[in-house]
């Protein structure tokens, strides 16, 4: 958001094409979010596979949902890949317990851009999957952050 000497610049309504996208872009990491529980849920302990598959169900659904977004949009949903690279090798609890907060982490940012593109319902929806994503990365994580699904910039001494 753009700032002046006045406070914020007023928001500007998003365009069908910029929902589109951030729509098409949060399906895309639920997609790989889903693969990743797979990996999770193969690792963690017994004790927390009902989180893993908890969270699997989560996003199974809200696949769903956003795959009937884009297509409401007159869009093609983007399709699961056979198979996604992991961040980190995952070969243990400890390691299964950092890929869930990833997985978290990223979709955060992908729900925080569309809160930005959308509006109106779709911009409730996004920014409610953006706090249940950030509370789930703060239960696997232990923690959470500052201001989950914002990515961390190295801004100049003029952007401050």
């Amino acid at each position: 958001m753009s700032t002046s000497a006045h406070g914020p610049a007023p928001a500007r309504p998003a365009s069908d094409g910029e929902a589109l996208d951030a729509l098409r872009a949060a399906l895309a990491a639920e997609h790989a979010a889903i693969y990743g529980y797979g990996v999770v849920g193969g690792r963690v302990d017994k004790g927390r596979r009902p989180d893993a598959r908890e969270a699997y169900d989560a996003h199974r659904a809200r696949r769903d949902a956003l795959a009937r977004a884009v297509l409401d949009l007159g869009g093609e949903p983007v399709q699961a890949q056979a198979a996604y690279a992991l961040p980190f090798p995952v070969p243990d609890h400890a390691s299964a317990l950092r890929l869930a907060a990833e997985l978290e982490d990223r979709l955060a940012g992908a729900y925080a851009d569309l809160v930005r593109a959308a509006d109106g319902r779709r911009r409730r929806d996004a920014a409610t999957a953006l706090r249940e994503a950030a509370v789930r990365s703060a239960r696997w994580r232990g923690r959470g952050v500052a201001f989950p699904g914002l990515v961390d910039r190295e801004d100049g001494p003029a952007d401050r």
